[in-house]
């Protein structure tokens, strides 16, 4: 089954502090300034922050389901996922780890003790 924006949704306005945005077309979730996850306006590939640094790998063991961001944004701690390719599973994963990137630890810690 192919992961929707309304499955993204869910995850990411579950997560505090979220907002969600429609720019330019394309539907975007961050905390305060700082875009986390950002959908493609076809809705078929998901941006989402990720440590710069460990991206290269990422794109390699997967190249079917990751991509290297466009030249433009490879300067920011982004990625992007084809959303055909992922389990519901893994979105949430990237999604939660996205947003953590965002948010203090304090955020964090009481978001973890939560669940």
């Amino acid at each position: 089954m192919v992961v929707t924006v309304e499955d993204i949704r869910s995850v990411a306005k579950s997560l505090p502090r979220t907002t969600e945005h429609l720019i330019r077309d394309r539907v975007k979730f961050r905390v305060g300034q700082i875009v986390y996850v950002a959908l493609s306006r076809d809705e078929t590939i998901m941006g989402f922050g990720f440590p710069k640094e460990q991206r290269a790998a990422l794109v390699e063991s997967e190249p079917d389901k990751f991509e290297m961001p466009s030249k433009s944004d490879e300067r920011f701690h982004w990625v992007h996922a084809r959303l055909e390719a992922l389990d519901h599973t893994e979105m949430e994963e990237l999604v939660v780890a996205a947003w953590m990137m965002c948010v203090p630890k304090k955020v964090i810690r009481e978001y973890l003790e939560k669940r």
